[in-house]
């Protein structure tokens, strides 16, 4: 059972790396490590939430196939991804740029996240005013309905 267990684990670790076909690896070990480096970063436009590293799809291949032609063409990195954005969008990337189109996705989570505990902070406060401002007599009326 346990050697069932280690071939299950293998297996899933080896998910990913299986999608990467040994006729696409670069010769060359630098630029290889470079091109996975990009790769990470790029979105599989059919997966949509997979690194084309990662997923096993034929546009993802192709994806993976360009990248390294641009490279061993003489690409920088930044030229590579600006390529792959020119021609699929910023979609195409895993993690969007900050600009002023893309400002509302990185600001709306903080913003909102300070808005709601900034009335949670405002709705005890007033829930604490109004239980300390009571009279006597309010406050035996008050228990009473309790």
């Amino acid at each position: 059972m346990t050697w069932l267990r280690a071939l299950l684990i293998a297996l899933l670790l080896a998910a990913p790396v299986a999608a990467l076909s040994p006729d696409e690896i670069l010769p060359d070990p630098v630029l290889e490590q470079r091109a996975r480096d990009i790769s990470a970063g790029l979105r599989c436009l059919v997966c949509q939430n997979q690194s084309i590293d990662d997923s096993d799809a034929d546009l993802a291949k192709d994806l993976r196939v360009l990248v390294r032609e641009r490279l061993v063409a003489g690409d920088s990195d930044e030229a590579v991804r600006q390529f792959l954005v020119d021609r699929y969008g910023e979609y195409v990337l895993l993690n969007p740029r900050l600009g002023g189109h893309t400002i509302l996705l990185w600001v709306a989570a903080p913003v909102l996240l300070i808005a709601g505990l900034g009335t949670l902070f405002v709705v005890g406060r007033k829930r604490r005013t109004v239980e300390s401002g009571l009279s006597a007599e309010e406050q035996a009326a008050l228990d009473e309905l309790k």
